[in-house]
């Protein structure tokens, strides 16, 4: 290898750079030969991060089992994807992040579901017995998790209860509450004012947090929906 002459008259692209180093040239040190070539050492040393498409293929299949077992928790999923030979150990803790990640956890009674979080504010639910009969009177909302080829998403629609019709979405790559306001506030634009807005009590905290200041400044009644009602299926958003 040469390395006579100036980095400035090599007209390389980094991964050219990277095949002409020689980390075992006993006279020319590694950091040595990066600076004569004008190559970030980090750009050395990094090795791609492993296991993105593994993450991406468990999302999937963490997503499929719930949908068909919603019933299901951490240590059933883990059971179940063990038993498909995946080619990869399967551990609970690792499948109980992923569902923390997706926002989803088994449905099934708890102890204490009365007992409320004090950070949050807790709206009754307003719709019990009550009669839709025209649009704009109740809008309903929720956030559901959807799996791309690249990774995973999450949906949040806004529906007017009595029409069934979608008055508005966004799709984010996180669960950051931005996404859930521009929804809420192009539907406004585009469609007036709802009597009532009802949420379910599994939506994001500081979305629900955000959204619900908004509708009482408006003086739209807030309605928080029973436990484990979903809104909108999965599949349906889809």
């Amino acid at each position: 290898m040469s390395l006579i002459g100036s980095k400035k008259n090599l007209p390389l692209t980094s991964d050219d750079k990277k095949k002409l180093l020689e980390p075992e040239h006993q006279e020319i040190s590694l950091r040595r030969q990066c600076e004569l070539l004008g190559l970030n050492r980090s750009n050395v040393y990094y090795r791609p991060r492993e296991g993105s498409s593994q993450k991406r293929k468990l999302l999937r299949l963490i997503d499929e089992v719930y949908t068909r077992s919603p019933y299901y928790g951490a240590r059933r999923i883990a059971a179940e994807l063990s038993r498909m030979q995946l080619g990869f150990a399967i551990d609970r803790k690792r499948i109980g992040r992923l569902m923390e990640e997706m926002g989803i956890e088994a449905l099934y009674p708890k102890p204490k579901l009365s007992r409320s979080n004090k950070a949050h504010v807790k709206y009754p639910y307003l719709l019990r017995g009550v009669e839709i009969e025209r649009k704009n009177q109740v809008w309903g909302t929720d956030i559901t998790y959807i799996p791309t080829k690249k990774g995973h998403v999450y949906l949040v629609a806004i529906m007017d209860w009595y029409s069934r019709y979608v008055v508005s979405w966004e799709v984010s790559n996180s669960l950051e509450a931005y996404f859930c306001i521009v929804a809420l506030k192009r539907a406004f634009q585009r469609y007036g004012y709802p009597d009532i807005f009802n949420s379910d009590q599994g939506s994001h905290k500081q979305a629900t947090s955000e959204r619900s200041e908004l509708c009482r400044s408006l003086s739209i009644f807030n309605s928080t929906q029973e436990k484990n009602f979903r809104i909108f299926s999965k599949r349906a958003a889809e």
